[in-house]
């Protein structure tokens, strides 16, 4: 089970018998939310072996027929579906290997499981992935790849393109982790200075088989963002690519040997990555196990099993953390003073991933930053709580999953002499909850579907 270490002491932290209810069953919701996305348990549920047949959704795969099953992989929550996959597989498994993040607990048999570092890719990285071509490529037309995938792996799957650098990719992923640039515009671009992601792995795997069960962590799943997507055809171009590296301002501090893919990459000098017109992703077949909208609909479910009127808001949001903070703030007060969308006592629930545009020097995370500035427009109410988490348990370069805030959340920090309005600024929302004692710690949870923010008005 998936647990939030330090519940107790956030629920205390409430000060009055209201908000410690409150922030109890806000509390619980999120914990419903991240079970419900335990890859381990989603792998096992989804996937049947009865006599040689594998069976997941409407598609079949006779075990008997072919000759070789690989795994292959990566992702933050990859090493938990290995395991799960190998408990289902067993020795039907030949071999595989699967990138996972450093401090990796997950254990498996046959599949190896190679640590890489996230969010910054590193030479690891590129030692596993280069495993994994070479068994895409010795892979013939009677064999099945099963592909774990989940987010988290576009970092921990390098392979870059040409005379890129890993120390020159991680200049440029750093770059763009601050820039404000959405996961989609990242992996455009990640896709373009590749030779795994981006359909490449299934180019290179052809004429094999490919099953992909996918974890998604992007609003909406679509699938060739979701770790720019090794086994799917890619719907961006070079020149995407270099439009969004000069939409954020970054072309001229981008490195140059990247400006030179890209550069080549659109007068067609290089291969652009594979679309869906081609012949490979016929071998292909993607299923979504397990995505923001799962983790929603359970934390929305414990919030109704607890006796709350309940609205699943969203699972595709989406914004800058601090003005979607102010938007979920205001429908939290509308909910107060008039019942409306929904009757108290109420549970909201929403899902997704914002950004922060870092133009501070503080410490924090999306989640981090979203709760400080709900805390700004919350003051003053008893019983009202928000709590919001990414479903990682690493939020930011942090090792909190986020925090949780309640309308005596700004009377507090004053009384201890912190200026919410000054760390917001510095974009420092770690060392404002930290003083506060209201981060959320569950460590690295194994999963990852976006972030899970949670309401409470009694």
């Amino acid at each position: 089970m998936i647990a939030i270490q330090n519940k107790n002491q956030l629920i205390e932290n409430g000060g009055t018998p209201l908000n410690r209810k409150a922030r109890k069953l806000t509390l619980e919701s999120l914990e419903a939310a991240l079970n419900a996305v335990d890859p381990h348990r989603i792998v096992k549920s989804r996937i049947h072996l009865g006599d040689s047949k594998l069976e997941i959704d409407s598609h079949t795969f006779d075990l008997d027929k072919y000759d070789h099953v690989y795994v292959v992989g990566g992702g933050k929550a990859s090493g938990s579906m290995a395991e799960g996959l190998e408990e289902v597989l067993g020795n039907r498994i030949s071999k595989g290997i699967v990138n996972v993040p450093e401090g990796n607990k997950t254990k498996t048999r046959i599949i190896l499981l190679h640590e890489a570092s996230h969010p910054m890719p590193n030479e690891n990285g590129v030692k596993g992935t280069r495993r994994m071509i070479e068994i895409a490529e010795k892979a013939e037309k009677n064999d099945l790849i099963i592909c774990l995938i989940s987010g988290g792996g576009s970092s921990l799957m390098p392979l870059p393109r040409g005379d890129i650098s890993i120390s020159d990719k991680r200049l440029l992923t750093d770059a763009l982790l601050k820039s404000g640039a959405n996961i989609n515009e990242i992996n455009t671009i990640r896709k373009h200075i590749s030779e795994f992601k981006g359909g490449w792995l299934a180019k290179k795997a052809y004429p094999a088989t490919i099953l992909n069960l996918i974890l998604s962590d992007v609003v909406g799943d679509p699938l060739d963002f979701i770790a720019s997507g090794p086994t799917v055809p890619d719907s961006t171009t070079f020149n995407d690519a270099v439009g969004i590296l000069k939409k954020y301002d970054l072309w001229s501090k981008t490195p140059e040997s990247i400006k030179e893919v890209l550069l080549e990459g659109e007068r067609g000098i290089i291969p652009e990555t594979p679309k869906s017109n081609d012949e490979v992703f016929k071998k292909v077949v993607n299923v979504v196990v397990g995505n923001s909208r799962v983790a929603c609909f359970a934390a929305t479910e414990h919030l109704k099993m607890a006796g709350l009127n309940t609205l699943l808001l969203t699972a595709t949001m989406e914004g800058e953390a601090r003005q979607v903070a102010v938007a979920l703030s205001s429908i939290a007060h509308e909910v107060s003073a008039s019942n409306n969308p929904v009757t108290k006592p109420a549970g909201i629930i929403a899902g997704g991933e914002t950004t922060v545009t870092v133009t501070g020097k503080g410490r924090g995370g999306r989640n981090q930053e979203f709760a400080l500035a709900a805390a700004l427009k919350l003051k003053d109410s008893d019983g009202l709580v928000m709590a919001s988490l990414s479903t990682d348990g690493i939020d930011g370069p942090t090792n909190a999953a986020g925090a949780i805030i309640d309308g005596k959340t700004i009377e507090r920090a004053k009384k201890a002499g912190l200026s919410p309005e000054k760390f917001l600024a510095s974009n420092d929302s770690f060392h404002f909850f930290s003083k506060l004692d209201d981060l959320i710690c569950t460590g690295p949870t194994g999963t990852n579907v976006n972030d899970i923010a949670a309401i409470v008005v009694l």
